[in-house]
């Protein structure tokens, strides 16, 4: 099946996700949280039977919605007013839940798809630095 353990998932494949992205690795995470992240979405799903409605149409729609979720809270805020968010606990626990949703989703598509996202992340960001070359 698509169940991945913590240590066998392809999510990450054989090579560090996190090590090549600084942005990531700011966020207070690590190879193994996302592992066993992906894990728990893929048991959760298994064990409430909702492996039937992940068609990666469904996981894909769903990821939208919950990213709607999301910028609703920023939504008519200034740049200046959305980085001091973060100064209000129940807002920023909100944003939380919502990101944490929007991973889930983005996570379960990978899985179901049986994406390598770390092979998937080398490959665009070497089109990245084509794309954008420094200077």
């Amino acid at each position: 099946g698509r169940l991945h353990s913590p240590c066998g998932s392809r999510i990450l494949g054989s090579a560090s996700l996190l090590g090549n992205c600084p942005l990531l690795r700011g966020a207070g995470m690590s190879d193994a949280f996302l592992e066993e992240f992906s894990a728990a979405i893929v048991q959760l799903a298994r064990a409430r039977d909702w492996q039937q409605f992940h068609a990666p149409k469904n996981l894909s729609m769903a990821l939208i919605v919950e990213a709607a979720e999301l910028v609703e809270h920023f939504q008519w805020l200034t740049a200046e007013e959305s980085l001091s968010l973060a100064q209000d606990p129940q807002k920023l626990a909100d944003v939380g839940e919502e990101l944490v949703d929007v991973v889930c989703y983005a996570l379960a598509l990978a899985n179901r798809l049986d994406l390598d996202l770390s092979a998937v992340f080398e490959q665009k960001m070497a089109k990245n630095r084509l794309k954008y070359p420094l200077g």
